[in-house]
């Protein structure tokens, strides 16, 4: 009578674990991974913010604007009877100079311009 093992051969243990490795082996081989490349976002210059926050401004206290120039840093507009002038200008320094000015009537809106200068302020995060 024989009398069949149970047993897996030694050779059969080795197998598997070498066609395991194998495999995975060959499936990370196929794998690329690329280093993150780093991104410059420019963020708006100093003056871009600021003529966006000067018209902004005058936008907000009522000012129809009826011309920009940004080369040479005015921008106009009118309230009711007020002419408004917004001057913006980069210095040597970097730092960029706003002014407002309204001009009408007399007695029309003595404040106009420091309500622009004040919302201003505000868009600028002062």
């Amino acid at each position: 009578m024989r009398h069949e093992s149970t047993r897996s051969s030694p050779k059969r243990h080795f197998v598997w674990p070498v066609v395991i490795f194998t495999t995975v082996l060959m499936l990370l081989s196929g794998c690329v991974v690329y280093e993150p490349v780093p991104a410059y976002v420019p963020s708006p210059s100093t003056f871009d913010r600021s003529w966006s926050a000067a018209i902004g401004a005058a936008q907000d206290e009522g000012v129809r604007i009826t011309s920009e120039d940004r080369v040479k840093g005015v921008i106009s507009g009118s309230r009711g009877d007020q002419d408004v002038t917004i001057n913006v200008q980069t210095q040597a320094d970097g730092n960029v100079r706003v002014e407002f000015s309204a001009r009408g009537p007399k007695g029309s809106d003595p404040g106009l311009a420091g309500r622009i200068s004040r919302a201003y302020d505000r868009r600028m995060g002062r």
